[in-house]
């Protein structure tokens, strides 16, 4: 069986809930790192004042013994802290009086969509008159328990020498330059340091202004990051059918994060302007302790061929727009008058690409683990670790620890 995952919940409601199911027994969780990731998610140049006083209150309910999974399913929940405040607008029970509720500010139904949101769209396709069905889903505060599980999995792809990073690449109009060294596996704490997780001072402060000068202008701004995982070995997915292919899978799970519009595998869009020649990345021998193997002596495939790793780092850009909800609306039309209107307003990041470096970081963790474990199989990390190296040693490549 492969691993999945769900979560439930919505943006004000008492809590999230994740289920992971398909992870061997004997993973190290450790509540303290999950905790740790989850504040990682809530830092950054240009976040919400929400991310300031909103806590997440995670509990594992099960799947989890003595600090080691059990092989059963784990199951999260973080709490809203803020659920007191929103108990009667976000209640499962209907409300004693809607007419009253609807009075109030919290309770006034939302019936003025946002440009770029899913609040049109689910209202349409879900046939509700309140766009507050619809953004509490949509909203981004989800990815919390997709941090969450994916630190759980993340004890996985450590047992087998495989760290994956995000960095930030661009910030509206400003880019890192091409001259600036990618970093390494063990760059994460010099990144996370950075107010906008970027690894070059210069671009940092840019980014910088460029977000403070769009807040000035009470608007927002989007950007791109990069994701990176070193050390996973060569055939994590495959080439057989489409949606074994781990590019598609990278890509897919990328683009499900909340305002993701676009991916590049490696060098990307740059492939498609320079001839064949220079796109591919040449194979030449190379010797290990093991004994002869290969090596590429480029990255311009970004870890991928065929939908497989070939055993270099892994390497994938994803381009977040700048978000929907702005402090200067745009228009739209009041969905119970028909009329033209300027869209409601929410608490939002005035820029949350730093913050969705996170997440971006959470997915890969996700779908890298799933191919590892379709890789080797086992139903303890003892047996997963004994085929991996089995398989290593068969590819005469360095074995895991």
């Amino acid at each position: 069986m492969s691993l999945r995952y769900l979560t439930a919940g919505e943006s004000h409601g008492p809590a999230l809930v994740g289920i992971l199911e398909g992870l061997p027994a004997g993973i190290v969780v450790d509540r303290a790192e999950i905790e740790r990731q989850l504040e990682r998610r809530r830092q950054g140049h240009g976040r919400s004042p929400r991310m300031r006083f909103e806590a997440d209150e995670l509990e594992v309910l099960g799947g989890v013994r003595h600090g080691r999974t059990l092989g059963s399913p784990v199951a999260l929940v973080i709490r809203n802290t803020e659920w007191p405040k929103w108990q009667e607008v976000m209640g499962a029970a209907p409300p004693d009086d809607p007419d009253a509720l609807a009075a109030t500010g919290r309770g006034q139904p939302l019936t003025r969509p946002r440009p770029g949101h899913a609040d049109l769209v689910g209202m349409q396709k879900y046939q509700f008159d309140d766009a507050r069905n619809v953004l509490e889903r949509a909203s981004a505060r989800e990815t919390a328990m997709r941090v969450a599980l994916a630190t759980v999995a993340r004890g996985l792809l450590d047992a087998a020498g495989i760290t994956v990073l995000s960095h930030i690449v661009g910030i509206g109009p400003v880019t890192v330059p091409d001259d600036v060294p990618t970093p390494g596996p063990d760059a994460l704490d010099a990144i996370d340091a950075d107010p906008v997780r970027c690894i070059d001072p210069d671009t940092s402060r840019r980014m910088q202004e460029a977000i403070d000068e769009a807040k000035a202008n009470r608007d927002t701004l989007g950007g791109v990051i990069e994701v990176l995982a070193f050390g996973a070995p060569p055939g994590l997915g495959s080439h057989v059918h489409w949606d074994r292919k781990l590019d598609t899978r990278l890509a897919a799970a990328l683009m499900s994060i909340q305002a993701f519009k676009a991916v590049e595998v490696g060098d990307g869009l740059r492939l498609g302007r320079v001839p064949g020649s220079q796109a591919h990345d040449e194979i030449a021998p190379a010797t290990t302790r093991n004994g002869v193997a290969v090596e590429r002596l480029t990255a311009r495939a970004g870890g991928i061929e065929g939908g497989m790793t070939t055993g270099g780092p892994v390497r994938v850009r994803a381009t977040m727009k700048p978000l929907s909800s702005l402090t200067q609306p745009l228009r739209t039309v009041d969905t119970t008058s028909g009329e033209s209107a300027v869209a409601i307003t929410q608490r939002s990041d005035v820029c949350a690409v730093p913050r969705a470096g996170v997440v971006a970081e959470a997915v890969v963790v996700l779908e890298l683990a799933a191919a590892l474990l379709e890789k080797t199989g086992g139903d303890s990390v003892e047996e997963v670790m004994r085929n991996l190296r089995a398989y290593l040693d068969r590819l005469s490549v360095t074995p895991v620890p």
